[in-house]
């Protein structure tokens, strides 16, 4: 399963970032073991690339495992490298040229209709909308109406709450960092982590009315 079929099914991105490369780890594996289905490892964790290249081993090579906060076609490079980490797919905080000749998808940040279209030029296979909160669920609505068939996933401030009226206004998935993570991947407790994720499976895949 693909990164796109994957979001469409589980509705839920896992997005770990801590400070603790071993702890980032257990995250990336306990989320694995509790059900979800596409996690995404930022650039901006602790020793990242060997928390990817340690999950791939662990998860297998059919796990939809990310990098995120990639910046660069450099970032880009390493991330995707099997010997470096062996990341199934990019995700972008901004639009980032160069990503292509990688050959994996890539979920690329953008915010407004222009952007939008520039990323979908730069071969997005869906849109990060970031930071969500700024314009929040009615925001993500109003663009449903010119781009009715992107694959939009709100990223930013998407408490459970917020995640259930995102996908209830036509996002594919929403991407989650702090509100589901909490302090895991900085060496906080698993079994909340457990808790949490329970929660948000929940919530997420709930029929949409």
């Amino acid at each position: 399963m693909n990164l796109v079929e994957s979001l469409r099914v589980h509705r839920l991105l896992a997005i770990v970032r801590g400070k603790d490369s071993a702890a980032a780890l257990r995250t990336v594996v306990t989320l694995a073991e509790e059900g979800v289905a596409a996690i995404e490892v930022s650039l901006t964790t602790a020793d990242a690339l060997t928390v990817i290249r340690q999950a791939r081993a662990e998860l297998g090579p059919d796990a939809v495992l990310g990098a995120g906060t990639v910046r660069s076609a450099a970032d880009a490079a390493r991330a995707v490298d099997a010997v470096d980490a062996g990341a199934s797919y990019l995700v972008t905080p901004a639009l980032v040229d160069g990503l292509e000749p990688y050959g994996v998808p890539v979920l690329m940040g953008a915010l407004t209709p222009s952007e939008i279209e520039l990323a979908l030029a730069r071969g997005a296979d869906a849109i990060k909308l970031f930071p969500g909160s700024l314009g929040g669920p009615p925001y993500l609505g109003a663009l449903r109406d010119p781009f009715p068939e992107v694959p939009f996933v709100p990223v930013g401030g998407v408490d459970a709450a917020a995640a259930r009226d995102y996908l209830d206004r036509g996002a594919v998935a929403v991407g989650v960092g702090s509100p589901l993570i909490g302090d895991a991947a900085d060496g906080g407790d698993l079994g909340q982590l457990r808790g949490r994720v329970a929660a948000f499976r929940a919530t997420v895949t709930r029929e949409t009315p």
